[in-house]
């Protein structure tokens, strides 16, 4: 979505920028203190920020502190600042629309099309990718009216993100705790490069996939290992379960990251753990997706006390071949032990004397048999350790598709467009 558009200045007071019009709506729930991180993360991003609490909201974060954080005035009702018309500008002006938290009231209202404060008008009026961050225990998520609410707002092209599941208010622990700001910052961002990526084209699939790389242990210190990060593991389990998926995620080492929310997180470490855990899951999965930097070597033998300088120390350190998970599953699928399952392939690819990435690429795709494999071009601030990311998603079939530089998340999501031709067949 382009937001180049956009008047580039805030009228009515406030501050005075050219980067994109955010209005953050915060419902009435004890999550309310999660948005004020949520809208310090856009305003520090260079965009634009209204915020639009409903009342109750301002019953748990004050009026002061959402102006202090956008540099904007905030107000609750239609009555106010009349001549500049906000209940119908602000809407009409914005680029995008995030509601965190969003409560069951706030959803209810919402769907039902009321206008009854400054929000639920601003809804009506907004033209541009609206996204719901859900927040409220886990009967009132699950009751009938409010999943209906939640299917109303989604055929209004609205998007209604999945809820986390954890510590609610109280002693209370399930579905319905509100996923972390990065977290909705993540999709919010995703749709300012991508209005139409998250669609829930994926609801009752299970999608397996693999994350961060793993550590092959030396001694009790040291170990083999890699420099991914986890982040496009991660990015790839994010979108699969806001497009509906029910995704495991099994991470090796990756850097802290919260588990994204609505997804079963499974850690391990090494390569043969990372093998057992994707052979247990990926029965029955509609789709496998390798991510992992899995090492291609292991020590033969693993030192039981710290190897010293000096006396006892190896003059030569044998290595030992890992297995490959990835041509593992595809001759599974071969053998009839998983049926029906689309598997995709990660490679990170340098070139060389030998050939250019793509050349590697293509060789490797022949040599694994995966459906589709995504193909990064790897080096220094490339690929490992970084938030963006770019390459080629090569098919079985022949076709090679570029995938543009963007944002973990933008390549997740151009992945899973891919994936969906091969589950519906």
């Amino acid at each position: 979505m382009s937001t180049a558009s956009r008047s580039d200045s805030v009228r009515g007071g406030g501050q005075e920028t050219g980067g994109p019009r955010i209005v953050v709506g915060v419902g009435g729930g004890i999550a309310a203190y999660k948005a004020c991180a949520l809208v310090r993360r856009f305003t520090e991003t260079g965009h634009q920020v209204r915020v639009i609490p409903t009342a109750s909201a301002l019953e748990f974060v004050g009026k002061a502190t959402f102006e202090a954080l956008s540099g904007n005035p905030v107000h609750t009702d239609v009555f106010s600042d009349v001549p500049e018309v906000p209940h119908v500008r602000l809407g009409q002006e914005a680029d995008l629309v995030v509601i965190a938290p969003a409560t069951a009231d706030l959803m209810a209202r919402a769907a039902q099309g009321r206008a009854d404060d400054l929000l639920t008008a601003t809804l009506l009026t907004a033209r541009c990718p609206i996204l719901f961050a859900p927040a409220m225990h886990t009967e009132m998520w699950e009751h009938p009216a409010t999943q209906e609410n939640v299917a109303t707002l989604r055929k209004h092209g609205a998007i209604v993100m999945e809820p986390a599941h954890g510590r609610l208010t109280g002693a209370d622990t399930g579905a319905g705790r509100l996923p972390e700001p990065e977290e909705i910052f993540a999709l919010a961002s995703l749709l300012q490069e991508r209005a139409d990526a998250i669609p829930r084209d994926l609801e009752g699939r299970r999608v397996v996939i693999t994350a961060g790389g793993t550590r092959e242990p030396l001694d009790p210190v040291r170990f083999l290992g890699n420099r991914s990060s986890g982040k496009q593991g991660y990015a790839l389990a994010r979108v699969a379960a806001q497009r509906g998926a029910q995704v495991t995620l099994i991470a090796g080492n990756t850097i802290e990251m919260a588990a994204p929310a609505a997804v079963e997180l499974v850690h391990v470490t090494t390569a043969e753990q990372l093998k057992t855990a994707v052979d247990k899951h990926a029965v029955g999965a509609d789709a496998v997706i390798m991510a992992a930097a899995v090492a291609d070597f292991r020590p033969t033998s693993v030192a039981a006390a710290k190897i010293k300088k000096g006396a006892g120390e190896p003059d030569v350190i044998e290595l030992t071949k890992t297995e490959d998970i990835l041509a593992g599953l595809v001759q599974a699928r071969r053998d009839g032990r998983l049926t029906d399952t689309a598997i995709v392939g990660f490679a990170a690819e340098t070139g060389d004397e030998h050939g250019d990435v793509l050349t590697h690429a293509r060789a490797k795709l022949a040599r694994k048999g995966c459906d589709l494999l995504v193909v990064n071009a790897v080096g220094e601030g490339k690929a490992f350790e970084v938030d963006t990311n770019d390459g080629w998603l090569l098919g079985a079939d022949g076709t090679e598709q570029a995938l543009d530089h963007g944002s973990k998340a933008l390549l997740a999501s151009r992945v899973l467009d891919a994936l969906g031709p091969l589950l519906r067949k």
